[in-house]
Formats: C-alpha cells, structure tokens, sequence
C-alpha cells in the first residue's frame, strides 16, 4: 500500500457517504488504471435508488470503466471499494480481469475475498492480487453509522403509527 493507494480509498469512502447519503448501503468504489493519475470509474450503490439487485458499486464502476475505455478487459485496472465484495462482485472482478483489487472494511456476513469465503481460492483462469484492510476503521464507522441511523428511524417510524 502506498500513498496513492490511501488517496483513491479517500476517494471512495467519499462515494461511499455519497451513497449513504441518498439512502444507500454506504459503498463506495474506484477504479484506476495503471500509469494514469485519475481515475477512470466511481461510483456508489445505487440498488435503492434504481431499484436493481445489480447496482452495487464495484459493478456500476466497471461498467463505467468499460465503456470509457472501450472494452471489457480492465486487464490494468486497480478498483478500490470501501467494503469487501460479494460473490457477485467478486465474479465480475474476475470476469473483467482486473489487476489488483484494494478494499477497506471486512464484510464477514458477504465477503468473497477472504471473510465468509475466497472465491480466488479456486483454480481460475485469473487471480487478482488482494489487499483487505485499507482505511477499514473509515470504513466499518461509516457502515455502523448508517446502520444505526436506520435502525433508529425504522424504530421510530413503527412507534409513531
């Protein structure tokens, strides 16, 4: 991890409370490519507001990452997510064969790279190198927060009735 590394994590932890505020699960993600200073995909969750099982954050940014650069193999691409990806996510990172993959929190109840289980684990075609951790304590605060906000409000919104 680098100095670089810890910018772009702050990058997304800013999509992150982007999503939470919007009402979201707070994901953020960010996806760079390799010799490029900017990044080129961000975004946050998004299955709320959209109404889509598929809206997670890693997905919406590599798809945007595709289109800008015109292709389906982020074979150079670091993505930076603020939590440890889903089975799903972890599918798709695989399937976009992204370099190296960063994330923040542990997800121990969904994780896919390490926590409930590693998909990398098995003998694919692609293995991305996978560095969990990074600025995790932003990360779980972020996550703890929103998560007690709703459970107030749903709490408050049923007493009211």
């Amino acid at each position: 991890m680098n100095e670089y590394d810890l910018q772009m994590m702050r990058l997304a932890l800013r999509e992150a409370k982007k999503a939470a505020a919007a009402g979201e699960t707070p994901v953020g993600a960010v996806l760079c490519w390799e010799g490029e200073q900017e990044p080129v995909a961000k975004a946050g969750n998004l299955r709320e507001t959209k109404k889509n099982a598929l809206y997670h954050a890693e997905l919406l940014t590599i798809h945007e990452a595709c289109t800008r650069l015109g292709g389906w193999r982020l074979w150079k691409g670091t993505l930076y997510v603020t939590l440890e990806p889903c089975p799903m996510c972890a599918g798709a990172i695989l399937n976009a064969r992204l370099k190296r993959v960063v994330f923040g929190a542990y997800d121990r109840k969904g994780g896919a790279m390490g926590s409930v289980f590693s998909l990398f684990d098995h003998p694919w075609n692609h293995k991305p190198q996978i560095e969990g951790g990074v600025l995790a304590e932003e990360s779980e605060a972020l996550l703890k927060q929103f998560f007690s906000e709703l459970r107030s409000k749903r709490k408050t919104s049923f007493w009211d009735k």
